[in-house]
């Protein structure tokens, strides 16, 4: 279901994996998605990682809340930070990577969702952090 704040598992691949020459994402993680904007009849999705890893020095990112935790199914124990400063962006009907089939983890409060959102924002509007994979 293309709704926003869901969480799915997604091949994501990382900026600096892409940099190096990389094309695939190494293995599926959690991802968000973030945005879902519909254009010319497609669907364009912003996923944004969600790591059990602290952010390196040059990620801005967001500690999940336990509660949030809770909701997309992963681990209460562990952290988990969603990164906000690099996204992948697909487009859903033509896509390799996502699968509408797939059982989504889980979904993001409101709230949170806003939250990490808005944190995005910039760097979505850049664009310089994206890895396109349409």
């Amino acid at each position: 279901m293309l709704r926003t704040g869901v969480v799915i598992r997604y091949p994501y691949l990382w900026k600096r994996e892409q940099e190096r020459g990389e094309t695939e994402g190494r293995k599926d993680r959690p991802v968000c998605l973030a945005i879902v904007l519909p254009m010319r009849g497609e669907n364009y999705l912003y996923l944004l990682p969600i790591s059990s890893q602290p952010p390196a020095s040059d990620q801005i990112a967001l500690e999940v809340p336990q509660l949030e935790l809770r909701r997309i199914g992963l681990k209460l124990h562990a952290r988990a930070w969603i990164t906000v400063s690099e996204h992948n962006r697909d487009i859903a009907e033509r896509s390799f990577y996502y699968d509408p089939s797939a059982e989504p983890l889980g979904t993001f409060s409101d709230a949170f969702l806003l939250k990490v959102q808005r944190a995005a924002l910039p760097f979505f509007k850049s664009g310089s952090a994206r890895v396109a994979r349409e």
